[in-house]
């Protein structure tokens, strides 16, 4: 992904500290730890009480490389994020979808406090419509490439984009009517409405990357692939059977690798939001 001289997002909070040491998980343990939890039945407290009784979380590179690594990782998910502001801004006003009202990017280490509870690394990537601001720990990246195998800068960039995708969805008013009906359904039917709203913000992901690549003509050969590779990866039933040898359908947030990429796809094919509409849809259309 060509990125050379553009411009960074001053839209960031940097809050990260040292690097950790000693007895801890590295993001890759915790991780798979949180997946494990989850497929269990736990809820976010009990993946943190798990990822304390297996000795917390630590950064699994102390190096002056690592370091240098990390500030690389920081520089780009800046340049990302400034491609959203631009490519979104453009959209709405050119929709009528009125102002764009740019997200803040929280970049931390190990935990932070936000508007939805304590972020965790565990957790991964995620956005919170309470303070409109996205976490990223950067060390997700690391367990991307070490225990997932999806690796490149196209492929964070993505990562980055889903959860903007989850901003604009806050915007157009999506993110609270599905959170209000989530509130008032059984855990089941929770999850189905979940995976809708996983499932489009990935096709506004892709959204952002037609746009992207028509207003800087960034994107080379290899990046869609990087891309959907990642969303292949991080389905539920891929990441499930990778912990526990089956997947349970029941138990889905967000979406099967092939719904991943295919919603990712279809975004990156149209460009327009009005072909995202995945909760008009019947489970097997999706």
């Amino acid at each position: 992904m060509k990125l050379d001289g553009r411009r960074m997002s001053s839209n960031v909070e940097d809050r990260r500290g040292g690097l950790s040491t000693g007895g801890k998980l590295g993001i890759g343990g915790v991780v798979l730890v949180a997946i494990i939890t989850f497929i269990m039945g736990g809820d976010l407290g009990d993946v943190i009480s798990n990822v304390q009784s297996t000795g917390g979380i630590g950064m699994e590179q102390t190096s002056a490389q690592g370091e240098a690594q990390y500030e690389e990782l920081a520089t780009f998910s800046k340049q990302i994020l400034a491609s959203t502001e631009d490519v979104w801004s453009a959209y709405f006003s050119q929709n009528g979808l009125g102002q764009y009202r740019n997200p803040t990017l929280v970049l931390y280490s190990d935990a932070t406090a936000t508007a939805c509870g304590t972020g965790q690394a565990a957790m991964g990537p995620f956005y919170c419509s309470g303070d409109q601001k996205l976490y990223i720990d950067l060390s997700f990246f690391a367990t991307m490439r070490q225990q997932l195998g999806a690796d490149g800068d196209f492929a964070y960039a993505y990562v980055i984009a889903h959860e903007v995708g989850h901003h604009v969805q806050n915007l157009l008013g999506t993110l609270g009517q599905a959170h209000s009906q989530m509130n008032r359904m059984s855990k089941a039917d929770a999850n189905r409405v979940s995976v809708r709203l996983e499932l489009q913000a990935d096709f506004y992901a892709g959204v952002w990357a037609h746009y992207e690549n028509t207003m800087f003509n960034s994107i080379e050969d290899g990046d869609l692939e990087e891309a959907i590779r990642c969303a292949s990866v991080i389905g539920d039933d891929y990441l499930q059977k990778k912990a526990q040898g089956y997947a349970v359908e029941e138990s889905f947030t967000h979406g099967t690798a092939a719904q991943r990429m295919r919603w990712l796809k279809k975004g990156m094919t149209t460009g327009d939001i009005s072909k995202g509409d995945t909760f008009s849809l019947s489970d097997s259309q999706l």
